[in-house]
Formats: structure tokens, C-alpha cells, sequence
């Protein structure tokens, strides 16, 4: 049997928990859950966070480098921010190691990054967003080069577009050489606007247990894009009818994974075909007051992670601290591909195998937005260790902390910074935030420690 192929799926905007087998039982996802029965689910996987409102794109770069939020991406000042030329990423490897790589979907890092990436591709999406039924795409260019003027706007659905171009792809693949397929769709992400056939009744929405009208106090982006997506203060109408074209676009979502899966079984490549299905952040949808991802609660710095395949445990959940940029050395250990000395993640593969229960000690994260910061700069700053996450915050100057007991208050609701109790925690916790920044080259190291 040749090497295992890969089918990457990346999501924009899918929470960890909004899967139905993963406890909500008010989406509708059976082509997940039976991912997540047949596969492996890492719980708890984080993003190291972001140094641009959109999220999207330092998470992707991080996953595609195998490299932390500050090291993944040159200094360049320019938008998007290139990958350097020096680093490997997870497809070129791939390609340079015999395997058929084709990408499809949203990039939304620069397109020399994706031609250096794919030996083949279409509908390629090189933006941040856009509306789903009017998607600005590209057909694959040999060259490398994809001219403005070669640009088209496509006729379908973006969830339509982009899996109908992946499974094309499966389709005329005959096991003799392996593939890398990267499949990146742009759902759930807004405009959330789900065909008919897949909207939920906003009435039947539950609203979340943290929904605030507003967020207790100026995170330093409280009037970001996202942001202003719903009026101030949040409505209990208004959050859920959000929430219901969420679900609405996630169950859409799920429906065309099927026909990826389903592809992948009719072609006779589902044996010997490792499948990832990921996003590259959350979302908060009314929790805490907030729309957005550019904050460091759960909600948003989560995502989901499930793999499925030769050599991955069947119907396996783990929640062990980890990564999503773990997914390269992962990847690659399961492959027999050389790890690249640029990679910083640690590989997955004996938690997996259940070798180990437990993988990261801590887990640290960032949002700020801009790439350089300024005293006193407006940025957040995260470390979870065990089951206690802290999160500093400073705005124009003023600061402050909250801590969360996440074992027995998930969803972050009941700040214990002002406990004379806990602040011995706050201490340490404090020094685990001043070790990470220092090992990541994090620029607000002087201004926190």
C-alpha cells in the first residue's frame, strides 16, 4: 500500500463545540459526528491567537509552518504577511515527498506562499471574506503568478464551489500516487447566509448561558467589525436568529463533508486516506456580550480538531492541551515525512496512539491589533495550565486580569481575580505568561512583566 493520501479540511470560523456529537444538541452535523465516531477528537486544541483582527490569517500560517504566532510569518509590512522564504510549509513538503497537492477554497495568505504549496488547484480564493453566492476566485495558475486581471467571480454557493472542486479532484485519483488535498472552505464565516433547505427556526435557538448585552468592560476592540455585526446592547432575539444561521451554515457545511467522505469511499481511497477536519478559530455569537474572535476566551481561541484514517483510533476523544499548529509534525510522523528543523509543534502522534494522556503543560495565546506594539498599546494575553486560565488585558494604560476555574465554570463566567485566595495562583500564573512570552519572542514581554 502506498503512503496515506491527506484530505485537509480547514473551516473559517467553527467553533470546538458546535458539532453535535461533541454535546450541542441543537446543530445538526451526522457527517461530523460520524468523523468524530470513526476518528480521533483532540478537545482541547488552541490557537496561539492572532496579531491582526482577522484571525484567519496568522492561525493559518501558524497550522501551515508547524510554527508559533510570532515566528510563523515574516516582518514584511505588508498585508497579508508572507511566510519566509526559508520555512517549510505543510503542503510544499508534501509535494517536494512525490505526493499530488492540490488546494482549493480560501488561502488568505499570499499567493506566492500557494504556489510555492500546489501542483494543482482551482477555485482558488485568495481574500478574507466575501459574500458566499458572489465568491472572487481564481483558476489554477502553472506560474504561479495569478494576475488581478485573471480573477472571476464564481457562479455557486461557496460551500458548493469549493467541495464540488475537491471532490472533482477525487475523482480521478487511482491509488498510485498520493495526494495532499487541502479543501479550506469559508463557511461558517459571515455574511451567515445558508440556503433555505438548511435554516434553523431562531425560536428553537437556546440562547447561551453567557450571553451578556454587552461585554463588563473595553477589551481594547470592542467596536471591530465583528463586532458591530449585531447593535449594542445584544438582544435575546437578535443573538439567537444569529446563532440560527450559524448552525444553519455549519449543517450546510456538514452536508458537502459527507459527499467528501462519500467520494472518498466510492473511489475505494477511504482506507488509505488520513482526513483532518479543523478551523482556524472560534467565534463568540453573543457569548459574553461578544460577535467576534478577537478576545482569548474558549469560545474563540478553540477549535475543532478530528482525525480519521490509517493508524488513528476509532471513536477516540482526548483532552489533552495542545495546538492546532501540532497538526505538522502530526501529519508528518504519520506520513514517515522528515520533520523540517523549522517545525516548532510537538507532534501529536502519542497522544493519539494513547502512548500518553497529556501533552502541553500550559497553553499561552495572544490578541492584539496591530503587529507591533506601542506602550501602552491596546493587547490580551492568555495562559491556561491545568485547569485554571488567566487572561491579562491592557488598554490605553489601564490594566487587568481575570481568572477562570474552567473545570467547574466552562463557559467563563465567574471571574475569581478579586479572590484573596487565588492570588498566589495569579502569581504563578503570572511567571508561566512571562516563560512563554519569552520562548515566543512576544514583543509585549516588557510591558507585561
Amino acid at each position: 500500500m502506498s503512503k496515506p493520501n491527506i484530505l485537509f479540511i480547514m473551516v473559517d470560523d467553527h467553533r470546538y463545540n458546535a458539532i453535535r456529537a461533541l454535546g450541542n444538541t441543537e446543530v445538526n452535523t451526522p457527517n461530523l459526528d460520524r468523523l468524530v465516531r470513526e476518528g480521533t477528537t483532540l478537545t482541547h486544541t488552541y490557537i496561539m491567537g492572532s496579531t491582526s483582527p482577522a484571525v484567519c490569517m496568522p492561525s493559518r500560517a501558524m497550522l501551515l509552518t508547524g510554527r508559533s504566532l510570532f515566528h510563523a510569518m515574516t516582518d514584511e509590512p505588508i498585508n497579508p504577511y508572507p511566510i519566509a522564504e526559508h520555512v517549510k510549509m505543510l503542503p510544499e513538503l508534501f509535494r517536494e515527498a512525490g505526493y499530488q497537492t492540490f488546494g482549493t477554497g480560501k488561502w488568505h495568505n499570499p499567493r506566492s506562499n500557494f504556489a510555492r504549496s500546489f501542483a494543482g488547484g482551482g477555485s482558488i480564493f485568495f481574500g478574507g471574506m466575501s459574500d458566499h453566492d458572489a465568491v472572487p476566485v481564481f483558476d489554477y495558475d502553472p506560474d504561479g503568478i495569478y494576475p488581478d486581471d485573471k480573477k472571476y467571480t464564481a457562479e455557486k454557493f461557496s460551500t458548493e464551489l469549493f467541495g464540488d472542486e475537491a471532490i472533482g479532484f477525487l475523482q480521478q485519483q487511482d491509488g498510485q500516487q498520493p495526494f495532499f488535498l487541502y479543501t479550506a472552505f469559508t463557511a461558517p464565516h459571515d455574511p451567515r447566509t445558508p440556503p433555505a433547505e438548511f435554516a434553523y427556526d431562531p425560536d428553537q435557538i437556546t440562547l447561551p448561558e453567557n450571553f451578556l448585552p454587552e461585554h463588563p468592560f473595553d477589551n481594547g476592540e470592542m467596536r471591530i467589525r465583528d463586532e458591530v455585526l449585531a447593535p449594542f446592547p445584544r438582544t435575546p432575539d437578535v443573538i439567537r436568529q444569529h446563532i440560527a444561521d450559524y448552525y444553519g451554515m455549519i449543517t450546510h457545511l456538514d452536508a458537502k463533508v459527507g459527499q467528501l467522505l462519500q467520494t472518498l469511499d466510492d473511489q475505494g481511497l477511504a482506507e488509505n486516506t488520513l482526513v483532518v477536519y479543523t478551523g482556524d478559530h472560534g467565534l463568540a455569537v453573543g457569548q459574553h456580550g461578544l460577535m467576534g474572535k478577537q478576545n482569548l476566551y474558549d469560545h474563540s481561541t478553540r477549535v475543532p480538531l478530528i482525525l480519521r484514517g490509517p493508524g488513528i483510533p476509532a471513536n477516540q476523544r482526548h483532552d489533552a492541551l495542545c495546538y492546532l499548529y501540532d497538526l505538522f509534525p502530526t501529519l508528518c510522523e504519520l506520513t514517515d515525512q522528515p520533520i523540517p528543523p523549522t517545525n516548532e509543534g510537538n507532534s501529536l502522534v502519542s497522544l493519539i496512539k494513547g502512548e500518553k494522556t497529556t501533552h502541553r503543560s500550559s497553553i499561552f495565546s495572544v490578541y492584539q491589533a496591530t503587529r507591533h506594539i506601542d506602550a501602552p498599546g491596546k493587547y490580551q494575553r492568555m495562559v491556561r495550565e491545568g485547569d485554571y486560565k488567566l487572561i491579562a488585558y491592557a488598554v490605553d494604560g489601564n490594566h487587568r486580569v481575570q481568572l477562570f476555574d474552567l473545570k467547574n465554570d466552562p463557559l467563563e463566567m465567574h471571574d475569581l481575580a478579586s479572590d484573596p485566595a487565588q492570588q498566589d495562583r495569579i502569581a504563578h500564573l503570572r511567571q508561566v505568561l512571562a516563560a512563554w512570552q519569552q520562548e515566543v519572542d512576544d514583543p509585549a514581554l516588557q510591558l507585561t512583566s
